[in-house]
């Protein structure tokens, strides 16, 4: 049993009624400061919270439970429209701001509410909630946004991102099901990264392939999933091996979500929809370079394996089939 602090007892303001959440960043950051904003809606029962965010996670950020508002004007460029922002900030009067963002542009609003800033929690010198840690910047983002919100009195329980709520959010529409793509029975998600990445931050097109033939003779589907950059790989695998389905770019991120919650597995690079998958509750294997700072691993609550090497490109497939053969992935398809 983990303790947390009575109400009463904690340091922040859990009474707050008008709260305020600033994340800015792109779908992987977007999704684990989701974890922490369910810990916020946890706390602030009742309270109206508003998320300021950007257009890139909106869509998404509207679908979830934690907040009664989105905006998504979060990082204007223009002076004038800097200004405005600053200005709408503190005629909302807000409690206290979640600011799960943590750069210097956040920080400047915090500055820019001066002399009678709202509650802040961040690593923003003089708000309520500083977090300050000196090993802030290494930490994995889920650990850094958890110790914050310890910071601010919101318990001190990891966080773990997840996506579960969206089916039902969405009720569970037709276009959200493996069959709307045509995909029967088990299958595994490969998420690789565009050809044009260096060999020490991306598992090569022809090892892609080579798994998934060996995928396709278990009785599995390879499917593909990727943005733009992934066109000409997710075409390589499919022509090399016609049983696999290439989906790369078709499946909008609600669908992508979808697929990865039913998957028995993910197998790919460190790219945004492995971040995704792990979150929706795929078990996951994502290859990771070693001579890259400040990598984090995808974090899920199926869990991820972490394979590691120097030049990505050097990691054998016989090693990730051997993973998904003593996780079960084919043994599940032969007894379905």
């Amino acid at each position: 049993m983990i303790w947390r602090k009575p109400a009463a007892e904690a340091d922040g303001d859990t009474s707050a009624k008008h709260v305020l959440v600033i994340q800015l960043g792109g779908i992987s950051a977007f999704i684990q400061a989701l974890a922490a904003a369910k810990r916020i809606r946890e706390e602030h029962v009742g309270a109206r919270i508003t998320l300021l965010t950007t257009e890139a996670t909106k869509e998404l950020a509207e679908k979830a439970p934690y907040f009664d508002m989105v905006e998504a004007d979060g990082k204007p460029t223009e002076p004038q429209a800097i200004t405005n922002l600053i200005k709408r900030l503190r005629s909302a009067k807000y409690d206290v701001v979640y600011d799960l963002e943590g750069s210097s542009r956040t920080s400047n609003y915090f500055q820019g509410l001066r002399p009678w800033p709202p509650k802040w929690s961040g690593p923003t010198p003089g708000a309520s909630y500083a977090h300050l840690d000196p090993d802030r910047a290494s930490m994995h983002p889920l650990d850094r946004l958890s110790a914050q919100l310890e910071k601010a009195g919101l318990g001190a329980e990891p966080l773990m991102p997840e996506l579960t709520w969206l089916r039902s959010t969405m009720r569970d529409a037709p276009r959200l099901l493996p069959d709307y793509f045509g995909i029967r029975g088990s299958y595994v998600l490969l998420l690789p990264r565009g050809s044009d990445a260096e060999s020490n931050r991306r598992w090569p097109e022809e090892k892609y392939i080579d798994l998934a033939k060996r995928i396709a003779d278990n009785g599995v589907t390879p499917v593909v999933l990727g943005a733009s950059e992934e066109r000409p790989i997710g075409a390589a695998i499919a022509k090399a091996e016609p049983r696999a389905k290439n989906l790369v770019t078709r499946p909008d991120l609600f669908q992508c979500i979808a697929l990865a919650e039913r998957a028995s597995f993910a197998v790919g690079d460190d790219v945004e929809l492995m971040h995704v998958a792990a979150a929706a509750g795929a078990p996951c294997l994502v290859f990771l370079s070693s001579t890259t700072k400040g990598v984090s691993a995808p974090r899920g609550r199926s869990g991820v394996v972490e394979f590691t090497a120097a030049v990505i490109a050097d990691l054998p497939v016989d090693q990730v089939d051997r993973q998904l053969r003593n996780c079960g992935v084919y043994r599940h398809a032969a007894t379905a």
